[in-house]
């Protein structure tokens, strides 16, 4: 006989009772208020294959609950997922196990983004339903045709970002993104009446969204619901109503069973009014059996994929688009044509010309910017807007949505297929900086086009000038930060973040910058994180290390130096985490040892000092602005703060006299 629905439900309750009480930690209430309408989704209507959690065309799930990651690991292991296995779940939270206290992408297969930050596994759906779209219109309903479902909790819809995300999905009409509320009017705090009056399901409708609401204790119901939300047009919110912690006779309903553990005589207690087995982590042979024929529901339907892809002509193609494939080949005839007619020009424009030979060369990429496209450059010509009426369009206007923007960029890198770039000003980065944060973390292949990326902005003045950005930025592991030099910096710049495995920023410049690359290489310097680009003439006493567009300040002080007799190195240093990465032997050749006084190294950038003595040591010189900047244009700016070769060049020499360097 098969079991019931509310049978398999409560196996999700069991496990997720038993590994937040083992650990002593975690978040039993959402796994069990919600086993009803997770069990709905999983066995009846989510597309996917236990046995290949890899499959181009399963439908992707989102908990952007994350904290009630017990859910997930519970679904994985039932469905037949090879993990987690039952010992994993028993070490739930743990060091070194793969239930980690919020799902994590690079742990798990079937976890497809790394949630616990409310909000942002939202918003990373829609870049997941964006993605589906794009490919579907690229591709067809043969090879592409799947759905986007979440689970959400209050505060994912309380969060900032879920406005930007509801907006952007609702204008490009995704369809095929569903998300499941758990209304189950608590937060940690308490009821969400201590801090919220809103009607929700009318600012979703607001949004251009379809609504429904179901009963979320029944699987009937919401499945009912679902197939509501599949059959209209528009994106989908489903209000389940729900009851946290049920099962729990004496805290269902309240924060008590939010994020502790229900306690030895509370879990007994649910035991007995759930009917469970008396022995922890047991799941009955039947309940089991019934679970893992659900993980093989879409077998059938992976297999005629695999026969449609076989027979479309475009197998490879298809399979390194997923894969993430791309070739640098466009480098080398962009630099050739771009040294033979050299100019200065605005690394920001730059980017944008070196854009234009990308997305020839490469159709995944897709672009956008958060309402700057023509500050940003990030618009090329030949890009149509990704629109309902053409999902084919490489072209994303995200309005005023920095951090929807990026999190939408991540749920478009990890859904595959595609390598979204997206643009604001670089001090619009503290907007995205938690998707971003996440995109380091999942090592999503996010590229973030950061420009007017100093006080050359102008004008605009301190609120628009970017003082700590760069070295907060580079303070985050796993982010590449790119600061180059001129267009061919620019160029080899592009080139290393579309190769990379993980986000990167270009920060780019209003100002136009003059060439300081002037002639060819023979190999991308930027891939090295730093090179010497003027060595000294004299005997050598100085190095400046420059990034971006104080690079070219750098050079005419050296120059300055070099007409007094002391000979200074010029290093540019687009990527510091690069050149962090290089053999000792690599650094030491650009930067000889610290210890030797005779040498002064002096770092120069339009931004914060901080950080710099890694590079110039405890004896070095930092040049930049340790204050907010000033309204005012860029040069003047540049001469008020001594960013000039001839304010710069007298303060090595009196820093020389003043440190004996002879």
């Amino acid at each position: 006989m098969q079991p019931s629905d509310r049978c398999l439900a409560n196996a999700i309750r069991a496990l997720a009772m038993d590994a937040v009480e083992t650990a002593n930690s975690g978040h039993p209430g959402m796994p069990m208020g919600m086993a009803d309408a997770a069990t709905a989704l999983f066995t009846r209507h989510l597309k996917f294959d236990a046995a290949d959690p890899h499959w181009p065309d399963r439908d992707r799930f989102i908990l952007s609950a994350g904290h009630g990651s017990m859910l997930i690991y519970s679904l994985l292991y039932l469905t037949g997922y090879e993990r987690p296995t039952l010992d994993d779940i028993k070490r739930f939270r743990q060091l070194g196990s793969p239930t980690a206290g919020h799902p994590e992408n690079f742990e798990l297969a079937g976890v497809e983004v790394t949630t616990g930050p409310l909000g942002q596994g939202v918003a990373m759906a829609v870049g997941m339903a964006i993605a589906e779209r794009h490919l579907n219109a690229v591709y067809g309903d043969e090879l592409v045709d799947h759905r986007t479902f979440v689970i959400a909790g209050d505060g994912d819809l309380m969060e900032g970002v879920n406005h930007e995300a509801i907006g952007l999905a609702g204008n490009l009409k995704l369809g095929r993104l569903i998300v499941l509320w758990d209304d189950n009017n608590i937060t940690i705090d308490g009821s969400t009446s201590l801090s919220r009056n809103e009607d929700v399901m009318e600012r979703h409708r607001a949004a251009q969204w379809h609504t429904c609401e179901c009963d979320g204790l029944d699987a009937d119901d919401v499945s009912r619901a679902i197939d509501e939300a599949v059959a209209d047009p528009r994106p989908s919110l489903i209000r389940c109503k729900t009851i946290i912690g049920f099962g729990a006779p004496n805290k269902q309903g309240t924060a008590a069973t939010h994020g502790a553990a229900l306690g030895k005589e509370e879990v007994e207690a649910a035991r007995k009014e759930l009917g469970l087995d008396p022995q922890e982590f047991t799941v009955p042979d039947d309940v089991l059996t019934a679970w893992r024929a659900a993980g093989k529901r879409g077998a059938v339907d992976h297999a005629l994929w695999k026969e449609r892809l076989e027979g479309s002509g475009r197998k490879d193609e298809f399979l390194a688009r997923m894969n993430g494939s791309v070739s640098d080949a466009w480098l080398r005839p962009y630099l050739d044509k771009l040294l033979a007619d050299l100019k200065p020009v605005a690394t920001r424009k730059a980017s944008e010309m070196a854009l234009e030979a990308i997305n020839s060369a490469i159709t995944s990429t897709i672009g956008g910017s958060a309402d700057l496209t023509g500050s940003n450059n990030t618009k090329t010509k030949a890009l149509e807007p990704l629109t309902p009426d053409n999902y084919a369009g490489r072209y994303i206007y995200y309005g005023i949505r920095e951090f929807g923007m990026a999190a939408a960029m991540n749920g478009m890198a990890l859904h595959g297929g595609v390598i979204p770039y997206g643009g604001t000003f670089l001090v619009f980065t503290d907007y995205a900086r938690p998707a971003i944060r996440l995109s380091a973390l999942q090592r999503a292949r996010v590229i973030y086009v950061m420009t007017h990326d100093s006080i050359g902005l102008g004008e605009d003045g301190p609120t628009h000038q970017p003082i700590e950005h760069l070295q907060s930025l580079r303070a985050m592991p796993g982010v590449e930060v790119y600061r180059p030099a001129d267009a061919v910096e620019t160029a080899e710049c592009w080139a290393l973040a579309l190769q990379s495995d993980g986000p990167s920023i270009l920060a780019l410049t209003r100002q136009n910058l003059r060439p300081v690359r002037i002639e060819p290489a023979g190999e991308n310097l930027c891939a090295r994180g730093a090179y010497r680009l003027k060595p000294a003439e004299n005997p050598r006493k100085v190095i400046f290390i420059a990034t971006g567009s104080e690079v070219e300040i750098a050079l005419d002080a050296a120059a300055e130096l070099e007409g007094q007799g002391i000979g200074a190195d010029v290093v540019s240093m687009p990527c510091t985490e690069r050149f962090d990465a290089q053999p000792r032997d690599n650094r030491e050749d650009i930067l000889p040892d610290v210890s030797n006084r005779e040498i002064l190294r002096v770092s120069v950038e339009a931004g914060t000092t901080f950080g710099w003595e890694r590079y110039t040591g405890l004896h070095g010189l930092g040049i930049g602005i340790d204050r907010f900047g000033v309204s005012a244009p860029a040069g003047d700016a540049y001469d008020y703060f001594g960013l000039t070769a001839s304010k710069i060049s007298q303060r090595v020499t009196d820093f020389m006299k003043k440190r004996g360097i002879q």
